[in-house]
């Protein structure tokens, strides 16, 4: 089984579809009321601070893959270029949100029907979604990318068509009564701490980006992966942005909503009619769907390039199918943790997820300083100055400021979760006599 590696098939816009796809684009309508509550209606303005932060951490991704185009995105990083004890602990909590994410998705499908069938007992839901992602998964990457692109693009013609609905909408008196207002971004009640913590929420929504780098090894040329990562954060954040900006103008506040945990199914009746909002439940679903298959396949990498490296059990976690050339084992792994979205509540699983988000983005942005200005010794120059010191050092500055604003849930949920990482190396390390620095990092074509 050691000869048998992940397939190289992957085009640049195949890869930009899979981060969009991980995204999930109708995103924006799910968490508008828990956005807006917490911004006090200023969701637009939260969207471009995240995706603020997101674009300088996406430059130092674009540095990283250069020099490891391996498929372990921050826990790679940071082993390489500072500790493989660190770089466990980065991967160990870069899991939480690569691992959460697809239950999100399941978790939202379910919400979907069930505002559709509220008589079908949600397990039904839950469980057939997961067995039809976890198949196609284990079928290949290859499939996997041309049924996440087709979901994606019926997403999008969803999300201009509810534009057009809203320039209709206003033009009738609807919430701010035109589109030319600022309100959206600016008004009275605007402050910056609340600003932030709706930030926080709302990054979880851009960790498509560097999910991307999960493929490096399955891109036929890897040298696509810088602009596949830059193209995928601006994308994403404008349609995030136009999206919340529209959303904002027609509901200036949450008190038409009676759900305010996910309200898509309400803003498509509000601004559609019954017809419209079936039709963006289903755009909505493509769309959750295309990042279940995305994130499900993420995850499915991460894990096996933690059990090639022996820092998980190998035979398993790094098992690859010899017919589908994928980590089957782990496919099926994350489809049974996926089933865990029968019960919570979609406001307390993307509190969670951020915590490893951030986690993953503040040292992504410290491997770069620690490979190129502390190994490389690359400062000589203005150019290699900004570009592998201040521009890292602004990512992970302004990464600490979304971690100061996390919800108090997100920071005892993750610190529970790195203490459980930190007893499983303690137990391979002290245990079972162990080096983690034996670990040795082999790439794969």
């Amino acid at each position: 089984m050691e000869n048998v590696t992940l397939k190289r098939s992957l085009g640049l816009w195949a890869i930009v579809g899979l981060g969009l796809g991980y995204m999930t684009p109708t995103i924006a309508f799910d968490t508008f009321g828990i956005v807006s509550k917490e911004t006090n209606g200023a969701v637009p303005l939260a969207y471009i601070t995240a995706l603020t932060v997101m674009l300088f951490t996406a430059f130092s991704y674009g540095k990283m893959v250069q020099v490891f185009p391996s498929a372990g995105s921050a826990y790679t990083y940071t082993r390489e270029t500072m500790s493989p004890h660190l770089g466990f602990i980065v991967g160990w909590a870069a899991l939480l949100d690569y691992i959460l994410l697809p239950m999100v998705n399941a978790l939202i499908i379910r919400l979907y029907m069930e505002s559709i069938f509220p008589g079908v007992p949600a397990w039904v839901w839950v469980l057939s979604y997961v067995v039809i992602i976890t198949l196609v998964n284990i079928w290949g990457i290859g499939k996997t990318s041309s049924l996440n692109s087709m979901l994606v693009l019926f997403a999008i013609i969803l999300i201009v068509v509810f534009i057009v609905l809203a320039f209709i909408k206003l033009s009738q008196g609807m919430g701010q009564g035109t589109i030319f207002t600022t309100e959206p971004l600016f008004h009275a009640n605007v402050q910056l701490g609340a600003v932030l913590t709706g930030a926080t929420v709302v990054c979880f929504s851009f960790i498509g980006f560097d999910a991307v780098t999960m493929y490096a090894e399955e891109a036929v040329d890897q040298k696509i992966m810088p602009k596949a990562i830059m193209l995928t954060v601006f994308i994403g954040g404008a349609i995030f942005f136009v999206t919340g900006f529209f959303a904002q103008a027609l509901f200036p506040d949450i008190s038409n909503f009676k759900v305010t945990d996910d309200t898509l199914p309400e803003i498509g009746l509000y601004v559609g009619g019954t017809l419209f909002k079936l039709f963006l439940i289903a755009g909505a679903f493509a769309a959750t769907a295309a990042s279940g298959l995305a994130s499900h396949s993420s995850v499915s990498r991460l894990l096996y390039v933690m059990g090639r490296n022996g820092m998980l059990p190998r035979k398993l976690f790094g098992y690859v199918h010899p017919t589908f050339r994928t980590p089957a084992f782990n496919v099926v792994l994350v489809g049974i943790i996926s089933l865990l979205a029968i019960t919570p509540s979609l406001e307390l699983v993307t509190s969670i997820i951020n915590f490893g988000a951030l986690i993953a983005f503040t040292f992504v942005n410290l491997s770069v300083i620690a490979h190129f200005v502390f190994r490389l010794k690359r400062y000589k120059t203005g150019k290699d100055l900004f570009s592998y010191l201040i521009m890292p050092l602004i990512g992970t500055g302004l990464t600490g400021v979304l971690w100061s604003n996390l919800h108090l849930d997100a920071l005892i949920g993750g610190i529970v979760w790195i203490v459980i990482g930190l007893l499983y190396m303690v137990f391979q390390t002290k245990i079972l006599k162990t080096k983690i620095s034996d670990f040795h990092f082999e790439e794969v074509g």
